[in-house]
C-alpha cells in the first residue's frame, strides 16, 4: 500500500532551498500535464494526481486549461458555476471561480463549448495569466491540465515551467506526438524537466519499451534523455471510475491502475516545480 504520509506538506521554514531561493517559498510549485495526442488519459492522470496530493495535506489547485473543452470537473463529479470565461469577463476572481472537489482539491474549470476560450487571443491569454497569478500565493501546488497538442497556451505554459508531465501511451502515433511536444518544449525552454508517463500499457515490458523508444529518439535528435516518471497499466476500473465520476485513487479499490497512479504522486519533479519568479509572470513574458 502506498504511504500518503510521505507527501505531507513540509513546513516552509524547512523546505530544502538556499537563501537565494527564499522568496520562492511563498509561491506554489506549478506542474503542467501535457500530451501530443488526445485520448491518452491525460485528464485522468491530472485529476487523480491532484486529488492524491491534496489528500496528502497540500493545498492543491487543478487548473483545467483545456479551455472550452474542459472535462476535469466531470471526472471529479463537480458542477462549477464559474469558469475561465467568468474570470476573463471580470465576473469573478480566480479564487471566486474555484470549486472544492474530492480530498479538498480546488478546481478551476476551463468551461465547455465556449469558442472564445477554445481560441483565445494573445491579449486574452495575457489577461488570464495575470489573473491566475494570485492562485500561486494561496496554494502549494498548481497542476495544469492542458488540451492535447501544441496550442499557444500550452507553449506559453511550457516556456514558464521548470518541469512537466508528458503523458502518452505505447501506440506509435502517440509516441510520435509526445516527442513533438517535448521537442517544442525544449525549444522554448531549454533544459526543462520532462517526466514521461506511459498510460494504458499492457504490462511493464510494453511500458518500458515505449519509454525507451521515446527517450532514444530524444537523445538522438535533441541530445536529451527523458525521465520515466511512471507507467499506468490498462485497467477496466479506470473507465468505471470515469462513469462513476470518482477518482480511482480515492475509490478504495486496490487495482493495478490505482497503484500506477499512486506512484506518480511521489515523482520528484512535483516537489521541485518552483520557477523562482511567479510562474504566471514568466508565462506572460513568453507571450511577447
Amino acid at each position: 500500500m502506498w504511504d500518503f504520509t510521505k507527501l505531507r506538506r513540509t513546513p516552509r521554514s524547512r523546505w530544502p532551498f538556499s537563501g537565494a531561493q527564499e522568496e520562492n517559498l511563498v509561491k506554489a510549485g506549478v506542474v503542467c500535464v501535457a500530451s501530443g495526442k488526445g485520448g491518452v488519459g491525460k485528464s485522468i492522470i491530472a485529476s487523480n494526481l491532484a486529488c492524491m496530493r491534496a489528500a496528502a495535506g497540500e493545498r492543491v489547485c487543478l487548473v483545467d486549461f483545456d479551455a472550452g473543452l474542459a472535462n476535469a470537473h466531470l471526472l471529479l463529479g463537480l458542477t462549477p458555476r464559474y469558469d475561465f470565461g467568468s474570470v476573463l469577463d471580470g465576473e469573478v476572481t480566480p479564487e471566486g471561480a474555484l470549486v472544492e472537489g474530492p480530498a479538498g482539491v480546488k478546481v478551476l474549470s476551463g468551461g465547455v463549448g465556449r469558442a472564445r476560450l477554445a481560441n483565445p487571443t494573445r491579449r486574452e491569454l495575457g489577461k488570464l495569466f495575470g489573473a491566475l497569478r494570485s492562485l500561486e500565493e494561496s496554494h502549494d501546488l498548481l497542476i495544469i491540465d492542458h488540451g492535447a497538442g501544441l496550442g499557444y497556451a500550452v507553449i506559453a505554459h511550457l516556456a514558464a515551467a521548470s518541469s512537466f508531465l508528458l503523458v502518452t501511451n505505447p501506440e506509435v502515433t502517440a509516441l510520435s506526438d509526445a516527442y513533438a511536444v517535448f521537442k517544442r518544449a525544449e525549444t522554448v525552454n531549454p533544459g526543462i524537466r520532462a517526466g514521461v508517463v506511459i498510460n494504458r500499457a499492457e504490462d511493464r515490458e510494453v511500458a518500458f519499451e515505449a519509454y525507451q523508444r521515446l527517450s532514444a529518439v530524444s537523445k538522438r535528435f535533441l541530445g536529451r534523455d527523458l525521465e520515466l516518471a511512471g507507467w499506468v497499466p490498462a485497467d477496466l476500473e479506470v473507465p468505471r471510475s470515469v462513469r462513476a465520476r470518482t477518482p480511482l485513487t480515492l475509490s478504495g479499490y486496490e487495482t493495478p491502475a490505482a497503484a500506477g497512479l499512486r506512484s506518480l504522486a511521489s515523482w520528484d519533479g512535483l516537489a521541485r516545480a518552483h520557477t523562482g519568479a511567479h510562474f504566471y509572470d514568466r508565462a506572460r513574458s513568453a507571450l511577447r
